[in-house]
């Protein structure tokens, strides 16, 4: 009937038009969990992955996804014979590029891990579309590309972390030009009280068992090094256009205050939630609105206290690294992020005891020269510059 198809037209026309690149991680399941929670609310016009193509498939049957594409030359054959019929799947070394570009999203959530979903996450921001922001990698890198691309073009890039969604919000209670400083709070990971020469030799299944958030191995053995605060502070250097000393990071073990800002006549507006993230990728997807999540609300009886403590320097020697790196700005932020992911590598792969890390990052920003005003060029030249570095002081 055409009242019928009028009606269905217009609701189509209403819904937000996502894309997830990184839908199989964990960030990008539990936006997919957001998405099924909230139906009329988003058209889901394309996924993207680095390597689990039979996850990536299932996830394209299951939401009926027009269009996909995979970050992994190997895996594109095995993720060709097992898509439906009539999704398209892009292909080549540019592929998450192309998917951005041919499925003309209203929102991009940037969820890939690592260095490798800053090319389609510029793309998104050149093509001015909104980006859901949880690849804190790409401000790392490039936030000194990122936005201003992100000014002229009028692309808008929200927050996911836990941390900066919650710094996004407060400020919304106050000027931006009132801001004193920022709290971001970390719950320490699993060795918040280990002695140090205890953490120097700790296994990787120490360091995946995260006492509070559930998160993939990368993300969470930068929580046990502390390391993933440090990409936060460099992050929100760029996104809030802060001072490094206007940042601050405080361990709070019970999760519950994800983070604070202080305003200049004292006032501190803090963000409160269970730790489930859910609901900052539903906010992020959803923003300005506030609709129902399915994460568990606080229960403020069960509440008895809520601790905050100074990082140690020598049990996180990294913190003080992200620091310098947001001092610094320009090209160290590459080399940081690059350092970073080779030495984690290693440490999977059981080539480096998990102390080192953090001496393997700081030799390589230590003989880095920074390059103030970089192009994108020099950032990827960068980028494997710092993971060279770190594989020369590998042992084979």
């Amino acid at each position: 009937m055409p009242g019928g198809y009028s009606d269905a037209a217009q609701m189509t026309k209403q819904r937000k038009r996502v894309l997830i690149l990184g839908s199989t991680g964990s960030i990008g399941r539990s936006a997919l969990s957001v998405i099924s929670s909230l139906p009329g609310e988003f058209e889901l016009v394309g996924l993207a992955a680095g390597r689990q193509s039979k996850t990536l498939a299932g996830q394209v049957r299951e939401h009926a996804v027009p269009q996909v594409a995979i970050d992994c030359e190997r895996a594109e054959a095995d993720l060709a014979q097992n898509l439906p019929a009539g999704t398209r799947l892009h292909r080549g070394p540019d592929a998450l590029i192309e998917l951005v570009r041919a499925s003309e999203p209203e929102l991009v959530l940037s969820a890939i891990v690592g260095a490798a979903g800053l090319p389609a996450t510029l793309e998104a921001v050149r093509l001015g579309v909104d980006v859901a922001l949880a690849n804190k990698e790409a401000l790392v890198v490039a936030g000194a590309i990122l936005m201003p691309l992100a000014r002229r073009t009028g692309s808008r890039l929200i927050p996911v972390d836990s941390e900066h969604s919650a710094i996004f919000q407060a400020l919304h209670a106050g000027r931006r030009e009132d801001v004193r400083k920022i709290y971001l709070t970390a719950s320490g990971g699993p060795f918040r009280e280990w002695p140090v020469d205890r953490i120097e030799h700790a296994t990787l299944d120490e360091a995946l068992q995260h006492p509070t958030w559930s998160m993939g191995p990368k993300v969470t053995i930068d929580s046990a090094t502390m390391m993933n605060k440090s990409l936060e502070v460099i992050e929100a250097r760029w996104l809030f256009d802060l001072e490094p000393e206007q940042i601050e990071v405080l361990i709070h073990p019970e999760s519950i205050v994800h983070s604070m800002v202080e305003f200049a006549d004292g006032s501190v507006i803090a963000q409160l939630g269970t730790p489930d993230m859910r609901t900052p990728i539903q906010y992020a997807m959803t923003w300005p609105r506030r609709l129902p999540c399915r994460a568990a609300p606080l229960n403020w009886r069960e509440i008895r206290q809520l601790n905050f403590e100074a990082p140690d320097p020598v049990r996180f020697p990294a913190l003080a690294l992200g620091f310098e790196t947001a001092q610094r700005g320009g090209s160290c932020g590459a080399v940081f992020n690059a350092a970073n992911e080779a030495a984690v590598e290693a440490f999977r792969r059981g080539e480096i005891r998990f102390g080192e890390i953090s001496r393997l990052i700081a030799r390589a920003v230590a003989d880095h020269e920074t390059i103030p005003t970089p192009t994108l060029e020099q950032l990827l030249e960068c980028d494997a510059w710092a993971r060279r570095e770190v594989r020369e002081c590998t042992p084979s």
